[in-house]
C-alpha cells in the first residue's frame, strides 16, 4: 500500500526504495539565509472580482503559506521559472478532472535546491526541475499507481516563488539549458519521448507526421524524431507555424485546413524517398485522422495519439485492419521516460522551443491569455528569480 504526504499542498507518495538511508534528527540543512513564507499562484472560485468571471469559473490568485521545517526526504526549490501547459487554462475553466481549490497552478518547474532536511546533502545548490507528476516511476506499459499530474489538483503545482518537495521528485537540470529553457521540459518532454521514442518507436530514415505542430509535445515530437534521423512532415492550421516549422528541420507541411493536406504530405514524403510511406504519425487530434493518413501509411505503421481536441474518438476502418496499423494512446510518461528523454536533450545539446517569457507571478494573467487564444510558438513561461551560479549534474 502506498502512502501520501502533503507538503505544502503537494501530495507526493513514499517510494522506501528511493528514500535513503537517514537519521530523522538531522537538522535542516543550508547555505543561504531562507524565507519563511512562499508566495503561490492558486486555483480559487471565481468572484464578482475576479477578471474574466464569465469566462473563467476559476481564479488565479496569488496566496502567501509558511514554509515548514523539512523532513529528511525534502528539499527546499527556490523556483526560478515555471512553464504553463494547456492544462493550466482548462483548470481555469472548470475543465480538468479533479481541480482542488488552494492547489498551485502549473505542472513544469525549473529551479535551484537551496535547502534540504539532509546533513550535508550532494543536493544543495544543484540546478533541478520537477518530474510533473507523480505515481509513475519506471513501469515500460503504465503507471504503477494511479496517476497525479501537477498543476491545480490534489498532487499540487509549481507556480511559487518556493516550493517544499520530495528528493525523489526532482532531475538534474542540464548543463546547456537555462532555467527558463528547462521550465519548458518537463510536462512536454516527456509525453512527446513517450509518444514518439517509446510508442511510435521511432528510427532513423523513417517518414513521420506529426500533427498540430506549435505547441510545447509536438516540437519537442519534432526535435527527438529529428535528432534521432527521422524525416519529419508537420501539420498547422498556419503558414508561418509550418515555415518556422521548417525552419526548425522539417522536411514541409501542409495546412490541416486545405482537404487534401494527406495528400501533400504524401506528395512531400514522395519528393524525399519516392515509394516510401509513413512509418508514425503523431497526434494531438483524434478524430478522422486515422482514415485520413491511413492510405499513405507503410502496413504495420503506427498512428499515437496523445490528446484529442478535434474529436474525443478515433474512427477505424476495415482498411486500417488489412494494413496492420497499429493505434496508441500514449499519456504522459515515467519518471524514467522523462530522465531517458532529458539524457537525450543533453546528448544532442537540443534546446526547447520557448515563445514567451513573462515575468513573475503578477503576469499569470497574460500567460493564460496567450495560450487560450493559440498564439503560442513553443512555451509559454514565468521567470520567477533570476538565476544565480549554481550546480548541474548534466
Amino acid at each position: 500500500m502506498q502512502t501520501y504526504s502533503r507538503t505544502r499542498g503537494l501530495l507526493v507518495p513514499y517510494h522506501h526504495h528511493r528514500i535513503p538511508s537517514i537519521r530523522r534528527s538531522h537538522p535542516m540543512s543550508t547555505r543561504i539565509p531562507l524565507p519563511k513564507v512562499s508566495r503561490a499562484l492558486t486555483v480559487q472560485k471565481a468572484t464578482e472580482k475576479s477578471t474574466n468571471r464569465e469566462k473563467y469559473p476559476m481564479d488565479a490568485v496569488i496566496t502567501e503559506r509558511p514554509i515548514h521545517a523539512l523532513k529528511p526526504d525534502e528539499v527546499l526549490l527556490k523556483v526560478n521559472a515555471v512553464g504553463f501547459n494547456h492544462k493550466d487554462v482548462w483548470v481555469r475553466k472548470g475543465l480538468y478532472p479533479a481541480i482542488t481549490i488552494g492547489s498551485e497552478y502549473g505542472g513544469d518547474g525549473a529551479g535551484l535546491v537551496v535547502a534540504s532536511g539532509k546533513q550535508d546533502d550532494s543536493l544543495l545548490n544543484t540546478r533541478m526541475f520537477l518530474n510533473p507528476s507523480v505515481g509513475w516511476k519506471s513501469n515500460p506499459d503504465a503507471p504503477e499507481s494511479r496517476l497525479g499530474v501537477l498543476g491545480g489538483t490534489p498532487a499540487g503545482g509549481t507556480f511559487a516563488d518556493y516550493l517544499v518537495v520530495k528528493r525523489d521528485l526532482l532531475i538534474p537540470s542540464p548543463n546547456h539549458l537555462d532555467d527558463v529553457q528547462v521550465a519548458a521540459l518537463p510536462l512536454g518532454g516527456v509525453t512527446a519521448w513517450r509518444a514518439a521514442v517509446v510508442n511510435a518507436q521511432v528510427k532513423a530514415g523513417q517518414h513521420v507526421l506529426i500533427t498540430g505542430i506549435g505547441g510545447g509535445v509536438a516540437l519537442f515530437a519534432l526535435q527527438f524524431c529529428l535528432g534521432l534521423g527521422a524525416h519529419v512532415y508537420v501539420t498547422s492550421g498556419t503558414q508561418e507555424k509550418l515555415e518556422k516549422a521548417i525552419a526548425l528541420g522539417a522536411k514541409g507541411g501542409a495546412n490541416y485546413k486545405d482537404k487534401d493536406w494527406p495528400k501533400q504530405i504524401n506528395d512531400l514524403i514522395q519528393k524525399t524517398s519516392k515509394g516510401a510511406a509513413l512509418d508514425a504519425v503523431i497526434d494531438s487530434g483524434g478524430g478522422p485522422i486515422f482514415g485520413q493518413v491511413s492510405k499513405f501509411m507503410r502496413e504495420g505503421g503506427r498512428l499515437v495519439c496523445y490528446g484529442m481536441t478535434a474529436s474525443p474518438t478515433i474512427t477505424m476502418t476495415m482498411r486500417e485492419v488489412l494494413k496492420n496499423l497499429k493505434v496508441l494512446g500514449s499519456t504522459m510518461g515515467s519518471q524514467k521516460d522523462l530522465e531517458d528523454a532529458t539524457e537525450f536533450i543533453s546528448t544532442h545539446k537540443i534546446v526547447p522551443i520557448v515563445s514567451h517569457v513573462f515575468e513573475g507571478l503578477d503576469s499569470a494573467e497574460a500567460g493564460f491569455a496567450v495560450l487560450d487564444k493559440g498564439e503560442q510558438f513553443g512555451k509559454v513561461v514565468l521567470r520567477i528569480h533570476h538565476a544565480t551560479k549554481a550546480r548541474s549534474h548534466l
